[in-house]
């Protein structure tokens, strides 16, 4: 999409918005509770500013469940993807003061900064850093954060080089998060602070938002702060009675830049107020970031294909959709949106704007159900452009529920019907250490009972391997909450293995769960 495109059709938006209703919706109060309540939800907090005042900023429900706390509009949620923004706007501070420029040369700014491609190494911006067009798969390298992890920033960047590509540089979209990693080693590199202390000192600060923080360490010891829930445990993740996570159990800390962000209300109150200000901040005296660099920020950069989204949530499928600078950009029914979604085990969120309406909301919650964020979402966005009230939660909720009926049948067919054929060689043979270029090493150990493995990259990560067919195992892991794997074993000519290859065992695995993208080898062959 050409700027001077997007720039004509937000313009045609403009003269066509009518002006924003007066006040959030009657009785608001009691439908977040009757949302929360259905979904199951142990807690959430909803936030809403319009032109320019905060008309709405309330916690819902309990921090967590077993606990008397209530949410307020204080309490501290992880925010996952909607933090990319910050990121942006961390970014877009640097750029106001010279520091830097958005079409740089990431290598020049991180001299060790590679790609798979040598040619991509040379050309990659700091802005293909934040749009999701550098050519990686899905999801590429999640799982040297996911579920949690201990490598360090600049050691995430320095295994970047060993992803192969997915598609070319900048022809295609797919979503990624560790390139938002090299964008904190950016800001790092450039400003001489750590990411966490820069949000704090240029971010967080200046904009008035005191709870919130970049820095997990921070976050784990705050007394108001909510604590992550999902269903899990049973055939796929998102069936069975709501758990309480650990809440250790998150990213490592070197993914901060892309989702380990935590927010109240209050804060994201502000975070919408300067966003729809276009920087300036609430009281008048000064700026976050300049007019310049936030409608560089909202500018559409990466086309996203629009695929139809079924029934009984058709209805918002978007007829254009597009990525920005940590935000994305589409329409639905006539109305610009400016929003982001987030997803961080046991934590939801989204944060949307109507630009035209000036107005803008923000929705966190502390379980996985679409109901209470999505659902919440249309229906808010109905009623600031006048549309008829739909129960989109209710609709979500069904959507959530076929969809998962649909997984664990999958899922049940896979185990009920495997071919009864090997495994070729005796357990022992398949014992030994393994090595994925990117990810580090695998090792398969034998037990008294078969065969048991360890992602040694990914503290914790260990489990079983139970014989599936053919030379191919099922890794159940100790923690449930980690999705289970297909390992394939594929031998040589002389019975020996010669590679391991993997996938989720779901067919609605969280897509950070990127084990299609490993090729183990033997370790001692390397």
């Amino acid at each position: 999409m050409t700027r001077r495109f997007a720039a004509a059709w937000g313009a045609a938006l403009l003269l066509a918005a009518p002006p924003a209703l007066a006040a959030p919706p009657a009785n608001l109060d009691t439908r977040i509770e009757e949302i929360r309540k259905a979904s199951g939800t142990p807690g959430m907090s909803v936030a809403i500013v319009e032109k320019g005042e905060v008309v709405f900023a309330k916690g819902f429900g309990v921090r967590a469940l077993g606990s008397p706390e209530k949410v307020d509009a204080d309490t501290l949620f992880m925010i996952g993807s909607t933090g990319k923004a910050f990121t942006s706007a961390a970014l877009a501070r640097l750029v106001d003061a010279g520091k830097l420029n958005w079409d740089d040369k990431v290598i020049d700014h991180l001299p060790d900064f590679r790609m798979y491609d040598a040619w991509v190494t040379r050309e990659m911006t700091v802005r293909d850093l934040l749009v999701h067009r550098s050519g990686l798969g899905l999801g590429a390298g999640d799982l040297l954060m996911v579920p949690r992890g201990t490598l360090s920033r600049l050691e995430i960047v320095k295994r970047l080089r060993f992803l192969k590509p997915a598609t070319s540089f900048r022809s295609a979209y797919a979503y990624d998060n560790i390139l938002y990693i090299v964008a904190g080693a950016v800001i790092e590199a450039v400003s001489g602070q750590s990411y966490e202390d820069f949000m704090r000192d240029e971010v967080f600060t200046p904009a008035g938002m005191p709870d919130a923080t970049a820095d997990m360490a921070i976050q784990l010891s705050a007394p108001d702060r909510a604590r992550p829930h999902a269903r899990y445990g049973e055939k796929v993740r998102g069936s069975g009675p709501m758990k309480r996570l650990d809440e250790r159990d998150r990213l490592g800390q070197a993914g901060a830049p892309a989702g380990l962000l935590a927010a109240s209300a209050n804060d994201l109150a502000r975070w919408l107020q300067i966003q729809l200000a276009h920087g300036a901040l609430p009281e008048g005296t000064g700026r976050l970031f300049s007019e310049a660099a936030g409608k560089e920020m909202w500018a559409p950069v990466t086309p996203i294909p629009v695929a139809a989204m079924p029934e009984p949530i058709a209805g918002i499928t978007p007829g254009y959709d597009a990525y920005a600078l940590g935000w994305e950009v589409r329409d639905y029914k006539g109305a610009r949106l400016v929003w982001h979604a987030g997803g961080l085990f046991g934590f939801t969120s989204v944060v949307v704007m109507l630009p035209e309406r000036d107005v803008g909301f923000a929705i966190t919650v502390n379980s996985e159900e679409p109901e209470p964020r999505m659902g919440l979402m249309y229906e808010l966005i109905d009623h600031y452009i006048g549309r008829p009230r739909q129960d989109w939660p209710r609709r979500f909720g069904e959507f959530r529920r076929t969809r998962i009926a649909e997984a664990e049948a999958a899922v049940a067919r896979k185990s009920a019907a495997p071919a009864k054929v090997g495994p070729s060689l005796a357990l022992g043979r398949y014992a030994g250490s393994y090595a994925d270029p990117w990810y580090g090493t695998l090792k398969v150990v034998p037990t008294g009972e078969g065969l048991s493995v360890d992602f040694t990259t990914t503290p914790g990560m260990t489990g079983k391997l139970h014989h599936y067919q053919y030379d191919t195992f099922i890794a159940t892991f100790d923690d449930a909450g980690i999705e289970p794997a297909f390992l394939t074993f594929n031998l040589d000519a002389d019975g020996r293995v010669a590679q391991i290859t993997a996938r989720p065992v779901s067919p609605i695995a969280d897509f950070s769960f990127d084990y299609q993208d490993l090729l183990f080898t033997p370790a001692a062959a390397r």
